[in-house]
């Protein structure tokens, strides 16, 4: 049976062009775990994607050993995905200059047969094998985007800001403005390994919420 590979069969969500597009994100069902800091030093992010990777892939191998889920199906592990906020501004992916500030939800996206339980049958096989994660902060979570802009950014990620302006002029000529809050959050999907990828080829998913402008004015006319 061929693996579903999320990447390739949803394209839209994760293979977007070097231009800004506009898409609707479904809701969908992650793995995920918050924390803050750098990512490039914290201990707390290293922990939080040892975790979501160590959940994922003993989910995925759990039909070596015969406990794989029921509607279990082969499938590839989907990207590791971040939402990112800082909790003095509605960061937009270019207005933080101390990394340090940074609040996260790290994720992996799951399938729609993970569940509570399997989450948790698939924590107790990960303890066996690296008994010093702690799991207690990963959670199985929910997420419905709605409407968003999105690019694929090519290159460091420090060069973000410039796709973002791109993001930012594709919305003010079409009738749309960025719809940031505390619930939609600066969002990015992570298709290249940093460890084994030149920065300069590194290829990152930037997505925002968005609304329509009019929706904005008539806001302000109420």
């Amino acid at each position: 049976m061929e693996k579903l590979d999320y990447k390739k069969v949803y394209k839209e969500l994760y293979q977007p062009p070097a231009k800004p597009t506009i898409v609707n994100v479904p809701d969908m069902v992650f793995i995920a775990v918050e924390g803050s800091g750098d990512p490039n030093i914290s201990a707390e992010y290293r922990e939080a994607l040892e975790i979501l990777y160590g959940l994922s892939f003993s989910i995925k191998m759990s039909k070596m050993n015969g406990t794989q889920p029921e509607g279990y199906f082969e499938y590839v592990v989907p990207p590791l995905e971040g939402l990112w906020w800082v909790d003095s501004a509605a960061f937009d992916g270019t207005n933080v200059t101390c990394k340090d500030d940074f609040r996260w939800i790290s994720m992996i996206r799951q399938p729609d047969f993970v569940t509570e339980d399997v989450l948790e049958r698939a924590g107790a096989a990960l303890l066996k094998k690296r008994p010093q994660l702690d799991l207690s902060k990963a959670r199985l979570m929910s997420y419905s985007e709605g409407l968003c802009v999105q690019i694929m950014h090519k290159g460091p990620y420090d060069d973000e800001p410039a796709s973002i302006a791109a993001m930012k002029q594709y919305l003010a000529e079409n009738g749309y403005t960025e719809d940031i809050s505390d619930k939609r959050l600066h969002h990015e999907i992570y298709l290249s390994d940093p460890r084994r990828t030149a920065p300069e080829k590194l290829k990152t998913v930037i997505r925002h919420p968005i609304r329509p402008l009019q929706d904005t004015e008539a806001q302000q006319n109420n």
